[in-house]
């Protein structure tokens, strides 16, 4: 799965890698660490001219409920394989189609009773395209519109099966070659092919910072170095 990402690039940055205008876009802080249990705005790119602000976690446009983050709580993630039938996704494969930019994501390795963070960032290039799903809806008690989103998840390769060694997923990541076609709803989305794990760099972070009052920091990203467990292998 796929619960907690980042975006440090510049507004700029995300505008020449998509070819979209960014003349609407607030310019903001880095976001060196998000979950998704926050609904965070992120920069959204879909087939429109400008990129968009949308709001982690799908709420659909039929939803009539009061609590729209109970739904939000369950569609942080799109299983790929089970878009066609889930209620929330399947009017949209082929028409709300948006790729979310991403510098890397956190994940977590299950070693016994200990969760051991990781982040997972490009090997080459400086973002990710993960593909997602989107939706608009209207709260009927204020006329507010909001755009929501979802991240489309898949089995993971080696690499990503080693670290998310519990339920084996992680996001779809798209190669340049296929973000126009996935837009356009040219391809099916389950032929898209998995990301090689070559194509991934991880390392482990400090479980201290993910979970601190404030994640949010260039530190959550940097390696982390467990001194005992050091010590412990020394001896």
């Amino acid at each position: 799965m796929c619960y907690s990402n980042s975006s440090t690039s510049s507004n700029e940055t995300l505008g020449k890698t998509y070819n979209k205008k960014i003349e609407e876009l607030p310019q903001r802080e880095p976001c060196f660490f998000a979950s998704g249990f926050t609904h965070p705005e992120w920069r959204i790119v879909t087939k429109d001219p400008s990129i968009r602000l949308m709001k982690w976690g799908l709420i659909p446009h039929w939803y009539q409920g009061i609590q729209p983050n109970e739904i939000a709580n369950k569609t942080l993630n799109a299983r790929v394989e089970t878009l066609h039938e889930k209620v929330s996704f399947k009017k949209l494969v082929n028409s709300n189609r948006c790729i979310i930019p991403s510098n890397g994501f956190f994940e977590f390795q299950h070693q016994g009773s200990n969760k051991i963070p990781y982040f997972i960032y490009p090997t080459r290039d400086e973002i990710f395209s993960m593909a997602g799903l989107y939706d608009e809806w209207v709260d009927q008690s204020t006329g507010e519109f909001t755009r929501t989103f979802s991240i489309i998840t898949t089995d993971a390769n080696e690499l990503m099966a080693e670290i998310h060694n519990q339920k084996k997923r992680m996001p779809l990541l798209l190669d340049a070659n296929y973000t126009n076609d996935f837009l356009a709803g040219t391809i099916e989305i389950t032929s898209i092919p998995v990301f090689k794990s070559t194509e991934l760099s991880a390392h482990k972070v400090d479980n201290r910072l993910i979970f601190s009052n404030n994640p949010n920091t260039a530190l959550v990203q940097h390696p982390f170095v467990d001194n005992i467990e050091n010590q412990t292998r020394l001896f």
